[in-house]
């Protein structure tokens, strides 16, 4: 990676300012959409098995709750930033918008590396957490839920402080619970098969045929698994995956010709989506260097790891067979390798439509909860397949009548959406 310094937070203004422009926002308008509406930040003092203490650094970023209530995941990452969940929190705000559920954006984090605690840490961290925001989230202000390193687990120590602090049972102040305690059925599955729902209507639109597509997948944890698992079942063939080891804080792309074999490669994965190189490299896969699956010779590529990971300096690496990326992670594009992505004229479904089917399926688990009842699995995928193919037609048809690139068009659904309920509201 070369160049300045990588700041999120800039990134989304930067494409939030194109669009105001393509929308003609007025200036209230704009700066009201431009920074988060409230932000939280906050010392985290833990005490640690060994008796010390140890200070972490807690966020809670609450960008705009013109159309609902917050929304938006807990991350624990060591290298986690204040403009990161920011960026995050505006990404959130489009997202829901863009799939037309009735939630605003928010997102939160603590700097910390949750390989290094303990289980008994990483639940006074999260307790911790709660009762440094429990006056300002709920059900009805700002729902919280699992993102980068945080699980059901966590969600559930969360909820637990939420509800002794407020002395009553409020299962949907927070999402992505374990199912016998107010979780969703389908939950798990929601943004990898959301993924794949877009990347069928963006198969048809474009007239290819998902069982003669091959893909090249970055990351493996909950959403590139699911993705994978959802493209295989509709006969796609996904030749390699990459991702981050935490034994050696290196990533590699593990590679096999005819297909990944999902089921073993689960297998031999640890709970934070690392694979096992060495079990991997004695069942034939090729393991190189992590950034190896950006140039892998396939149809479609899924960045479904961290922000900022295709970019200016590696975007001439894609192959030209490459037709579609369908963006699983938050913000894994640059605007400088976009520029390149739609001069090559790939097609690309932007992050916050592609990966929007965990928030929906987050949204529809909230509903449960708020009326303590419960759907069927296939209910839950089938209102989620709804949902994310509704939103998808609705930003291919701007894509079609203004001739705008499918981020473009998403983000001009998005924002005006959100902009009619700020003015709606009588707030510019």
């Amino acid at each position: 990676m070369t160049g300045k310094p990588f700041n999120a937070f800039a990134m989304a203004q930067q494409q939030f300012d194109r669009v105001a422009e393509l929308l003609g926002l007025d200036t209230a308008t704009r700066d009201l959409l431009r920074w988060p509406m409230r932000e939280y930040k906050f010392n985290l003092p833990i005490r640690l098995d060994d008796g010390s203490v140890k200070v972490f650094r807690g966020f809670r970023v609450q960008h705009n709750d013109a159309r609902g209530p917050g929304k938006g995941g807990i991350r624990f990452h060591p290298r986690e930033t204040i403009d990161t969940v920011r960026a995050l929190s505006m990404w959130m705000t489009w997202k829901c918008a863009v799939a037309d559920i009735p939630l605003g954006g928010s997102k939160g984090g603590v700097v910390c590396d949750p390989h290094n605690l303990s289980p008994r840490e990483q639940e006074r961290l999260c307790r911790a957490w709660v009762r440094q925001v429990a006056r300002d989230v709920g059900p009805w202000q700002d729902v919280p839920a699992p993102d980068v390193m945080t699980n059901a687990q966590h969600m559930l120590w969360m909820l637990d402080e939420f509800e002794t602090i407020h002395g009553g049972r409020y299962p949907g102040f927070i999402t992505g619970k374990p199912v016998g305690m107010g979780g969703s059925l389908g939950r798990t599955e929601a943004t990898g098969y959301g993924l794949v729902f877009t990347l069928r209507e963006a198969f048809k639109e474009m007239g290819l045929r998902a069982d003669q597509a091959s893909a090249s997948v970055q990351g493996f944890g909950n959403v590139a698994q699911y993705a994978i698992e959802l493209f295989q079942q509709l006969g796609g063939r996904v030749i390699s995956v990459s991702c981050w080891d935490q034994a050696d804080q290196t990533a590699y792309c593990y590679r096999r010709k005819d297909g990944v074999d999902l089921s073993f490669l689960r297998g031999i994965t640890d709970r934070f989506g690392g694979i096992d190189r060495k079990k991997a490299a004695a069942a034939g896969y090729e393991v190189t260097v992590g950034d190896a699956w950006i140039e892998q010779d396939v149809d479609v590529l899924i960045p479904a790891a961290l922000e900022h990971s295709v970019r200016e300096d590696n975007v001439g690496k894609i192959s030209k067979r490459v037709r579609v990326v369908a963006e699983g992670a938050n913000g894994p594009t640059t605007p400088e390798a976009d520029h390149v992505l739609n001069e090559r004229k790939i097609f690309v479904i932007p992050d916050f439509l592609a990966n929007a089917g965990g928030v929906s399926c987050s949204y529809l688990e909230q509903v449960q909860s708020n009326m303590n009842y419960y759907w069927k699995k296939d209910e839950v995928l089938g209102r989620l397949d709804a949902t994310m193919t509704t939103a998808f037609l609705s930003v291919l048809d701007v894509s079609r009548r203004r001739k705008l690139p499918m981020r473009d068009s998403a983000y001009v659904v998005a924002v005006s959406r959100v902009a009619e309920a700020c003015r709606d509201r009588g707030w510019v």
